[in-house]
């Protein structure tokens, strides 16, 4: 590339200027060339401090991945005839995932003759959505999947509010020593 268009470290475009040029004006300041925009005609270079930049670069990186959230799913099992304990126990699990903010993967599996009655599973699903309605809300709508039937859970703005209220306050209490 004999002549490059040059773009000082304000910002400000120079013009165009025979490499050789563009490079000395570059080194008497302190600072790197950089090609910005090679497919340009003619390529775009400008004055900056390299290492500076990529240092911004990977905290703006660093930073944008800090701010992302990753979505866990967690899958519980249950059967059509269980227990009135069973379910309590596994109500309890499914809250305590939506109240860590993962979604839940609830599956219903029938055996042998209880496929002859999806009803009773959706109306077990059901029924768990309603119990769970203050933390959770049906994501995905429950549908058979073979000798399965699969609901998803997702957690809801209120789920794990509490959770964080009430660490908070304990930190207050054993702060304060009462």
């Amino acid at each position: 590339m004999p002549r490059v268009r040059l773009i000082d470290e304000g910002g400000e475009q120079l013009g165009i200027k025979p490499t050789p040029e563009a490079l000395e004006y570059a080194y008497s300041k302190g600072l790197d060339l950089v090609e910005v925009a090679a497919q340009a005609d003619p390529p775009v270079a400008r004055v900056m401090d390299y290492g500076k930049y990529r240092y911004e670069q990977e905290q703006k990186a660093k930073l944008a991945r800090k701010h992302q959230s990753q979505i866990h799913v967690k899958e519980i099992k249950l059967r059509p005839k269980i227990g009135v304990h069973d379910y309590e126990t596994k109500k309890g699990h499914v809250l305590r995932f939506l109240g860590q903010r993962a979604k839940v993967k609830v599956t219903i599996m029938f055996r042998g003759r209880e496929t002859l009655h999806p009803e009773r599973g959706r109306d077990l699903l059901m029924r768990l959505a309603d119990d769970v309605a203050e933390v959770g809300h049906i994501e995905a709508q429950p549908e058979v999947d073979g000798r399965n039937m699969v609901m998803v859970l997702a957690p809801t703005k209120a789920a794990g509010k509490e959770r964080q209220v009430s660490e908070a306050e304990s930190e207050v209490k054993s702060a304060t020593g009462s």
